[in-house]
């Protein structure tokens, strides 16, 4: 830490706070995405879509993916299921 200012020492802190929330939420949807992808069930499938959409989507709101790249992520996932039997 070369900071000098106090704000910058807290600047610091708060950036690192909010990398590691933010590494901890991706990880934790691209988990759940991977899980999405190996189901078999298209009942199951469906279940999980929904959800995994709506974490998709908090993750673009809270600017952790950027909107097309979750766009991408629901759309691809959404033909993944479609295509399930």
């Amino acid at each position: 830490k070369m900071a000098n200012h106090k704000s910058s020492l807290k600047r610091i802190r708060s950036n690192e706070a909010k990398r590691l929330r933010n590494r901890y939420q991706l990880k934790t949807a691209r988990t759940i995405i991977k899980k999405l992808r190996t189901s078999t069930s298209k009942k199951e499938a469906l279940v999980m879509l929904n959800s995994t959409q709506g974490i998709v989507d908090k993750l673009v709101k809270n600017g952790i993916i950027h909107k097309n790249n979750g766009s991408n992520k629901k759309s691809g996932l959404a033909l993944l299921v479609a295509g399930l039997k």
